[in-house]
């Protein structure tokens, strides 16, 4: 049988109405999956809030705050992230690009807000390790935000308990470096009692002295509260309670050396009453007394009384005196009352200087020697003219002290 080399146009036309009917069912399949596709929601990042329950300082509390914003910032951008790349990548795409990229930014800005909260007071540790670490809300849903306020506490008062991360007692107590919960420490210095009298030329220089041992004070507090949570656990005792203890002996020695220019140098203990210790719950500082015993000019050493004077015996002339020794014999008298004034003054001048033997070594023995000479003169003036008397230049020259 003849068959035509030629197709049949209407059997043609029935395949092409065939195909096209089959193309308009997988692409109502394809669009049929692409909705419910759609409708699949999108999951988002589950993380753990941090939660800073330790006080921070005043200073830091800005940069604290910007950086617990973006912790949440850090976690509408990997959402952001999960929505617009659906479908990329394979089984571990969310995981590799956008979950562990999450991670290391939340570890950097949790030690940030350490390091801001160190500098001022203890450095907490807020657990950056664990919470850095989100999961996924695998069915969706709103992420949980990480809240943004914390407590405060003005500069200096950073004494607190516990940390975010579950870990008490790293605190600023806690190193040694500021009070318990009451307050920051405070040094606790011995009083440094200037118990003998103060001669008045030394008791400007003294009285400095001793209001300087406040300013030290002052000054070492101050420092305990600007450099809290700053350095190891013997911060304090090597930064500041060992220089002061330095600058304590230096004071406490300059006022031995005033005093001792015009009295005797005392001991004030400058070995013992230079260190000081911790008052380590906070509290005000014992300052010391500024006050002293003034010995005036005239006083004893202990600024009691009148300072002692001389007491010499009388050289009595019995015999009569030529003419031609009259002057002479009346001015060596006179001499002799000079000395005793002389000597008067040097004691009072030189009250508390020297050793125990001072007065007798300095004074009365070179009072002895100048009245021997004096009594052995007016013998000679007498026997130039008249037979030499013996006056007892040997027992009239010594003088002793009336207190």
């Amino acid at each position: 049988m003849y068959r035509s080399r030629f197709k049949n146009p209407r059997t043609t036309a029935r395949r092409w109405q065939a195909g096209a009917v089959a193309g308009v069912a997988v692409a109502i399949v394809g669009v049929g999956l692409g909705v419910a596709s759609a409708a699949e929601a999108s999951p988002t990042v589950n993380c753990s809030p941090l939660k800073i329950t330790v006080n921070v300082p005043s200073q830091a509390t800005d940069e604290v705050k910007r950086n617990l914003e973006l912790l949440n910032t850090q976690i509408d951008e990997a959402n952001a992230r999960i929505v617009s790349t659906k479908g990329q990548g394979g089984p571990n795409f969310i995981q590799n690009a956008i979950v562990g990229p999450l991670q290391s930014k939340r570890f950097a800005t949790i030690n940030r807000i350490e390091t801001a909260i160190g500098r001022n007071a203890a450095k907490p540790d807020l657990n950056a390790e664990g919470l850095s670490v989100c999961s996924l809300n695998a069915n969706g849903g709103a992420s949980v935000k990480n809240p943004t306020s914390f407590p405060t506490a003005a500069a200096g008062n950073t004494g607190n308990t516990g940390n975010a991360g579950g870990n008490t007692g790293n605190n600023a107590g806690g190193n040694d470096n500021a009070g318990a919960n009451t307050g920051v420490a405070t040094v606790n210095c011995p009083q440094v009692a200037v118990t003998v009298a103060v001669p008045q030329q030394a008791q400007a220089e003294v009285v400095r002295n001793l209001e300087l041992l406040n300013t030290q004070i002052d000054e070492a507090n101050a420092r305990i509260k600007s450099t809290v949570g700053q350095g190891g656990k013997n911060f304090i005792q090597n930064a500041i309670l060992g220089p002061l203890q330095s600058k304590r002996f230096a004071t406490i020695n300059r006022i031995e050396t005033a005093i001792g220019r015009n009295a005797p140098k005392p001991n004030l203990n400058a070995e013992g009453l230079s260190v000081c210790s911790l008052n380590a719950n906070g509290g005000t500082s014992t300052k010391n007394s500024t006050s002293v015993t003034v010995r005036q000019a005239g006083q004893n050493a202990a600024g009691t009384g009148a300072a002692p004077t001389v007491n010499c015996p009388a050289v009595k002339v019995n015999v009569t005196i030529p003419a031609q020794a009259q002057a002479e014999v009346t001015r060596n008298l006179e001499l002799l009352q000079t000395q005793i004034n002389e000597a008067n003054t040097r004691i009072v001048n030189t009250v508390g200087q020297g050793g125990p033997a001072f007065i007798q070594n300095a004074i009365l023995g070179p009072l002895a020697d100048k009245r021997f000479a004096t009594i052995n003169r007016i013998e000679t003036a007498i026997g130039r003219n008249a037979a030499k008397p013996n006056l007892n230049a040997e027992g009239l020259s010594v003088c002793s002290l009336k207190e």
